[in-house]
């Protein structure tokens, strides 16, 4: 939940300035699989009932929507308000709810600024969106991305993220889906010294976890206090994927 020093608004209009309280709260990313869960079922219920389990004040997600026709989301915009989610506007199409299935949902107390999707180098359907958020006079960015099942295509996928963060430099995350079998090689290479790839936990398969494809990203400014792999008894059959979370705080 979201830890806030200090009683000042978010200043939405500070490029990447501060009023000097630092901010803490948790963010989670979450592969859910297009709401098919282990049992062949699309359960969208089931989906936000991991989400409340997990209760994180932002959740980058991937594979949100339909692969054919429309493209229609899984998680449709009046469920996402229900639960009381705000829903960074980054739909590309009518139906749905992301961009190459990547999404972004916020609580209350975090302001949407902006947000845009970023082009990939890529062969098959991949993406990166990013989020300008603002709480208690920081502003950040949020990036969600899936990346590709090539190890080449990753590196340069991570490459270019990253490239489009430099532009404006300040305090920045990225999550997701990175599809790396490697530890620590691999597309983790492409992150220099100003990142710090987190390590919450083997993620794939959900019933018997084997690797760590999903991670978070920090930059130099943020503080990990912890981070997991979110494993409960709903959430090893929602997806093929296990949640990641991670409770972060920005002082500097």
């Amino acid at each position: 939940m979201i830890q806030k020093s200090g009683k000042n608004a978010p200043d939405t209009k500070a490029d990447a300035g501060h009023n000097g309280n630092p901010v803490r709260f948790t963010l989670a990313s979450y592969n859910i699989h297009k709401g098919v869960g282990l049992d062949r079922k699309r359960d969208p219920e089931r989906i936000m009932t991991v989400l409340h389990e997990i209760d994180a004040d932002i959740v980058v997600l991937q594979e949100v929507d339909r692969r054919i026709g429309a493209r229609s989301a899984v998680l449709s915009r009046g469920l996402l308000a229900e639960h009381h989610w705000q829903l960074v506007p980054l739909a590309m199409k009518p139906a749905s709810i992301g961009w190459h299935g990547n999404a972004i949902l916020v609580r209350q107390g975090i302001e949407i600024v902006d947000a845009e999707p970023i082009g990939l180098p890529t062969i098959e359907p991949r993406g990166a969106v990013c989020a300008h958020l603002a709480m208690g006079g920081w502003n950040f960015r949020v990036v969600g991305m899936h990346l590709d099942l090539s190890g080449l295509r990753r590196r340069q996928q991570i490459a270019s993220v990253c490239a489009h963060l430099e532009e404006r430099p300040g305090p920045a995350i990225m999550a997701g889906d990175f599809n790396e079998w490697s530890g620590r090689g691999g597309c983790f290479r492409e992150f220099g010294k100003r990142w710090n790839v987190l390590r919450p936990g083997r993620s794939f398969h959900s019933r018997r976890p084997l690797a760590a494809l999903d991670r978070i990203v920090i930059s130099s400014e943020w503080t990990c206090h912890s981070s997991a792999v979110h494993q409960s008894a709903l959430s090893v059959r929602a997806s093929d994927h296990l949640p990641i979370k991670a409770d972060l705080e920005l002082t500097a």
